[in-house]
């Protein structure tokens, strides 16, 4: 497989190196931000769309960026029809327009707030015991995550996942608080909590808890490997066949 990669932060590198350790070569990188010439692996970095020359090699594109230039790269890849996977979060309040680019041109897109095929189980992990707890209301819900000092977003797109599924399944829940309580929670309140430290790859936790106990459930990152296998997995995954549409890694993980 031939990969374009879109952003050429630690993420981006990460993925050059699992992506070569699978056999697939990387043929392009776009990365206005970079001023070196190359990659550790060799390849051109190029500032823009408009300027690479090897774009049109790749089979697909791997894209993990920042919330403003998601839809402009999408928009890129679509019109080229080379299949895009698409790491960076917090851009999901246009989806639908990315889903009509996508659907216009024929192409297709897979899209996740988290890679690591470990935080999809303990996602899944998570729903099962809200949908346990939520009829002992003995047991309250809250959680937190922790992330190094350079993540530009609070909350983490894992965490605004985690609590969607707390919400799907603890009916007397309604409404998640991400800032900081300097008051008691209303009963119908999860309050989910971020800190930034460090290098912290990525720590997310919910802890169900009464008077008697407490039942935490946590998932850590050990570093970013993780994350890139996943990336590059879901990109196999997606042009292992003639896919066309807007996919996620729930699509990726029925079908495995």
């Amino acid at each position: 497989m031939r990969l374009a990669l879109i952003g050429y932060g630690k993420m981006g590198r990460q993925i050059e190196e699992t992506a070569a350790m699978r056999g697939h070569e990387v043929v392009a990188i776009i990365d206005p931000y970079v001023t070196e010439k190359r990659s550790l692996m060799g390849t051109e970095i190029e500032a823009s769309f408009d300027t690479t020359r090897n774009l049109v090699k790749a089979d697909a594109a791997i894209e993990f960026t920042q919330p403003d230039i998601v839809i402009g790269a999408i928009r890129e890849l679509s019109k080229r029809r080379i299949p895009a996977v698409i790491g960076t979060t917090n851009w999901y309040d246009r989806l639908d327009e990315a889903k009509h680019i996508i659907e216009a041109d024929g192409s297709c897109l897979l899209y996740a707030p988290n890679f690591s095929l470990g935080v999809n189980m303990f996602y899944r992990i998570v729903s099962c015991a809200a949908a346990l707890m939520d009829p002992f209301p003995e047991y309250d819900v809250g959680g937190y995550e922790i992330h190094h000092n350079e993540k530009k977003e609070s909350p983490s797109g894992t965490a605004k996942i985690l609590v969607e599924k707390i919400l799907a399944e603890m009916k007397r829940k309604k409404t998640p608080v991400w800032d900081m309580l300097n008051r008691t929670p209303a009963p119908e309140e999860l309050h989910f909590s971020s800190v930034r430290v460090g290098a912290v790859p990525g720590t997310h936790a919910v802890a169900f808890d009464s008077s008697a106990d407490t039942i935490e459930i946590k998932h850590t990152a050990r570093n970013r490997s993780g994350f890139a296998l996943g990336a590059v997995r879901c990109t196999e995954w997606l042009i292992c066949k003639e896919r066309r549409g807007v996919f996620t890694l729930d699509d990726f993980l029925a079908d495995v």
